[in-house]
């Protein structure tokens, strides 16, 4: 073996071991936050969707607090040297575990999370959260920190951050993680896209949930080719058991599209 080879293949094992330390790290980061989600939350509609259980969520409120403390922990500096799957899985557990906690502060008195907003504020406006140095609302993760200058080019993300809706994709019963992520959004996606009370296909007509409406720009972005709606949701035609008529007319992008009314009642176990 020459030299130069000897030194590429030492630099390799040295990256590989960097990185298997800092996913060994984030793992641990998480556990508490995985711990919840197995423990109270519960898939529905045959997978579909998930149902959180607040009463529970707010027994362990102790072990929340103590992963949110966590996370707020770590500074700006450690998060950028991380690889863009470690910080996207970090931003949506972060964004779903604080809007549990938005909803525990007026739980069991609340019906939807709007109930926290007011004619003058939206609840994913409020600064309450502190994460990467600085206090933060949802709004800021979601849009700054997840979706800001197209950072991680990657729409599936609105089917893995939950807003405690019922018309929100499901909750996750699971923790986030690097290793797993691209899977993990991957199935959040199908699990959205196939549930027919929220999109629903027919021969002319694509009727689909809001998210592609208020989000429709981050669907045109050439995820993986697709460059519209339609050739987004063609991706996962065969996941969604698309008729061969149903796939020529998004293939031509000869279908209409209809988007339907939002369900914003609390994801809660009833």
């Amino acid at each position: 073996m020459t030299r130069a080879k000897s030194l590429s293949l030492a630099v390799l094992l040295l990256l590989s071991t960097v990185f298997s330390a800092v996913t060994t790290a984030q793992e641990a980061l998480h556990q508490p936050w995985q711990a919840l989600l197995t423990q109270h939350v519960l898939p529905i509609n045959d997978g579909h969707s998930s149902q959180v259980n607040y009463a529970g969520m707010k027994t362990d409120h102790a072990k929340l607090t103590a992963y949110l403390t966590a996370l707020g922990n770590i500074d700006k500096q450690t998060f950028q040297q991380w690889p863009a799957p470690q910080q996207l899985s970090f931003l949506i557990n972060a964004y779903n575990a604080w809007t549990v906690e938005l909803i525990l502060t007026a739980y069991p008195d609340i019906k939807s999370i709007k109930d926290l907003g007011s004619f003058f504020s939206s609840p994913w406006s409020k600064k309450f959260i502190v994460l990467l140095g600085e206090t933060r609302s949802l709004d800021n993760i979601e849009h700054e920190l997840i979706r800001g200058d197209n950072k991680y080019a990657d729409p599936r993300i609105h089917f893995a951050v939950n807003c405690a809706s019922i018309g929100c994709p499901a909750l996750r019963e699971e923790a986030y993680s690097a290793d797993e992520l691209e899977q993990q959004l991957t199935e959040q996606t199908t699990r959205f896209l196939s549930d027919k009370s929220r999109n629903r296909f027919n021969e002319d007509t694509m009727e689909l949930s809001a998210i592609f409406k208020w989000y429709g720009d981050d669907f045109r972005q050439g995820f993986r080719g697709s460059n519209s709606l339609p050739a987004f949701v063609l991706l996962y035609g065969e996941a969604l058991n698309l008729t061969p008529a149903q796939q020529a007319r998004l293939t031509s992008e000869d279908i209409d599209t209809n988007f339907l009314n939002y369900d914003w009642a609390l994801n809660a176990v009833r």
